[in-house]
């Protein structure tokens, strides 16, 4: 008789912490701070603005226009996925969002003639994730997904 499957145990925050893609999104955050306001911030306080709990998500209305802090933040986001692709391909890639004033649109990743990262965006006035395992999760997809897409193409990907 085999034993039952244990699940493997979620990381702790701090070990998300060290992650390559939320190393690289704090670095966004902190390259930000011309005035040195949040040196005294963990990076773990620098990323609560990015977690959005099932109460606060209830909270908003449905639809609504993103504030300008909302879509800062999801700037971040966006060139941080870029630049973990960048370090991951030696590729540079260029993020690019067309919004609507009613926060629908789309994110689009370059490099060469590629697009690595092809993300359509709605209800962006509701930017975020439950858990900053889902925000680290959120980042390595994209980043993921856009490495393969240059391992794949990659003479379309280094086109000068």
């Amino acid at each position: 008789m085999s034993e039952p499957a244990v699940a493997p145990e979620a990381p702790t925050d701090e070990a998300l912490l060290q992650d390559g893609f939320v190393r690289e999104l704090i670095k966004q955050i902190r390259a930000q701070d011309t005035h040195g306001t949040w040196e005294g911030k963990s990076d773990a306080k620098l990323l609560e603005p990015f977690i959005l709990t099932a109460e606060q998500r209830r909270a908003m209305p449905i639809m609504g226009d993103p504030d300008p802090e909302t879509l800062w933040r999801m700037d971040l986001f966006h060139n941080a996925v870029g630049l973990a692709i960048e370090r991951a391909t030696g590729c540079m890639v260029s993020p690019m969002t067309k919004m609507s004033h009613e926060g629908f649109g789309r994110t689009v990743l370059t490099t060469g003639r590629l697009i690595v990262v092809n993300r359509y965006l709605r209800d962006v006035h509701r930017f975020g994730f439950p858990s900053l395992a889902k925000l680290a999760e959120g980042g390595n997809k994209l980043v993921n997904e856009g490495v393969g897409m240059i391992e794949k193409y990659k003479e379309v990907a280094t086109y000068g």
